[in-house]
């Protein structure tokens, strides 16, 4: 009974967002590394050892950038700001960055289940780093080393969001 309440909520705020007139233009904040598409990219350089990145997150289920290149052996200070107004219980929004191989739907199966933990398993070696799980017009700044060179996927563990929102992390 209770998921079916949230889900019916869940569908009223979807529902209630795309209906709005008063729709306000996203900001974007990237700066492009070299010749990326508009799909792509991702950081600017603060200083030479550390790389900047903010990403937004929206009541639309997206996060504004699917890939983030970074530089190897950097810091890394990432912004992540929900530009919704929805509250963290019906519209939640985190950024796990996952190790290599890691089975997303598997993580997302049993990041599901650890809702009193911003849904990040314990029990889990999956997880590089993480921010918090942020509603409507917050945000969560987060630092760490760029993990070693490669590709790795980055989602938001809410429930159900981690098949649209994703992307790739490449370390360079």
């Amino acid at each position: 009974m209770k998921t079916l309440k949230i889900t019916l909520l869940f569908a009223l705020s979807l529902i209630l967002v795309n209906c709005g007139d008063d729709k306000k233009k996203e900001e974007k904040e990237s700066v492009k590394i070299g010749a990326s598409s508009s799909s792509s990219s991702s950081a600017k350089k603060s200083d030479e050892n550390v790389t900047e990145v903010v990403l937004l997150a929206t009541d639309m289920m997206q996060f504004d950038k699917n890939e983030i290149r970074v530089p190897a052996g950097k810091k890394v200070k990432l912004t992540l700001r929900h530009t919704g107004k929805q509250p963290v219980e019906v519209m939640g929004h985190n950024f796990v960055l996952l190790t290599m191989g890691t089975e997303i739907p598997a993580f997302g199966a049993k990041a599901s289940a650890a809702r009193d933990n911003d849904y990040i398993p314990e029990d889990t070696d999956a997880v590089i780093v993480h921010t918090k799980m942020i509603g409507g017009g917050q945000s969560d700044t987060i630092e760490f080393e760029a993990p070693e060179p490669g590709t790795y996927d980055f989602i938001c563990s809410f429930p159900g969001h981690y098949s649209v929102m994703k992307g790739k992390f490449i370390v360079e």
